[in-house]
């Protein structure tokens, strides 16, 4: 497997290697300290549930309830620990991939599918959750994340004295979008206007088929350093130390010290989305390679190492599951199709004339079908 630019180990932060021992780290094992069996037991929960709706949603595409899907297999650890380092006060910029950050935000799971139906731009309200709308176009977001943050600032949400009610911004998103201009514009101005966000790129290594080596000769997070932002590279299928690196940016952020890049150095186990040939483009070895690296599988050793992952506990997990999968599976083939009509609505926050005008052509014109039968 080639290890050198941006598929590096060097300098990645491990808490957890990937037989599942615990080990220090100088700087982060701190913000791991208060981490109980409990908590290991609730984010091992989180990633078995995460793939196991994961996995249904993706059966579902293939029989042809939703027009795609996008996995987040592989990536649980990333997720689950970085969106348990956040705060009621923090608000988070996702991409089309978060599923597992969505869920630690109490974004219901079922209801994103409505996106993926194709019967909504998005499925939950932003405000209620911390968590704004997914974005489809790659790396857009991340502006808004820094302009948001920037207002936060301004505002008085950040640096306040009063560190409990300070909040931080997260924008996620992937290796790809690191080489668009939008993310190098965010990262210009989150810098010079030292705006409370953290950038925290899921480097998966493929930008849909390219792979990162076709992106950048250095490791992801190196490009945070163009910009004066610093920057840290944690092994994304750790889900301890993904969430101890996350919460020292986090409190870096909302102490009102500016920016930060994360990369989170991970494996897409899947296909880039369910309309993806992977095979294409990567090998059967270096899926094996990350297959047995997996983050889920990495916490349980650890902890059935140390006696805390119990059989009624795997049972119980199990069973939510197996819930949330005929859940998923009777309400998404509950919904039926709107009226064509409902593309008009919510394009604007108040009546826009165009809008209004374009929807009374479309009227008209699906009324003149009704016409022509009529006649016959």
């Amino acid at each position: 497997m080639d290890t050198t630019g941006p598929l590096s180990s060097d300098g990645l932060v491990q808490l957890l290697t990937p037989s599942g021992e615990r080990i220090g780290h100088e700087q982060f094992d701190a913000y791991a300290s208060h981490l109980t069996a409990h908590d290991l037991r609730a984010f091992w929960r989180d990633m078995t549930v995460l793939r196991a709706f994961d996995m249904e949603a993706t059966s579902l595409q293939r029989q042809g309830e939703l027009g795609l899907w996008v996995q987040s297999w592989g990536q649980e650890a990333a997720q689950i620990g970085s969106g348990h380092a956040l705060r009621e006060p923090d608000f988070v910029f996702p991409s089309y991939r978060e599923h597992g950050v969505a869920l630690t935000r109490d974004v219901d799971l079922v209801e994103i599918l409505r996106i993926f139906r194709g019967l909504q731009h998005g499925a939950w309200n932003p405000a209620d959750h911390g968590f704004h709308l997914y974005s489809l176009v790659i790396g857009t977001h991340a502006l808004h994340a820094t302009g948001y943050a920037m207002a936060m600032d301004r505002d008085g949400l950040v640096a306040s004295g009063t560190p409990a009610a300070d909040g931080a911004v997260v924008a996620y998103f992937g290796d790809g979008a690191t080489s668009q201009g939008d993310v190098s514009e965010a990262m210009v101005f989150a810098a010079v206007n030292n705006a409370p966000v953290v950038f925290f790129v899921q480097n998966n290594q493929f930008a849909i088929s390219e792979p990162a080596t076709r992106q950048s000769r250095v490791p992801i997070a190196d490009r945070g350093k163009g910009f004066g932002i610093p920057s840290v590279r944690v092994d994304g299928n750790d889900v301890i130390a993904s969430h101890a690196v996350t919460r020292w940016a986090l409190e870096h952020a909302r102490s009102g010290q500016g920016p930060v890049l994360i990369e989170a150095f991970t494996y897409r186990r899947g296909a880039h989305t369910t309309s993806d040939d992977p095979t294409r483009y990567r090998s059967k070895a270096q899926e094996e390679y990350w297959a047995e690296r997996d983050p889920i599988a990495r916490l349980d050793a650890y902890l059935t190492s140390t006696g805390e992952l119990t059989d009624e506990f795997r049972a119980q997990v199990a069973a939510e599951c197996k819930a949330l999968g005929e859940r998923t599976r009777t309400t998404v083939r509950s919904w039926s199709k709107p009226a064509t009509a409902t593309m008009f609505d919510h394009v604007y926050a108040l009546p826009h004339a165009t809008v209004e005008a374009e929807r009374a052509w479309f009227e008209r014109y699906e009324s003149s079908f009704e016409d022509l039968e009529a006649a016959r």
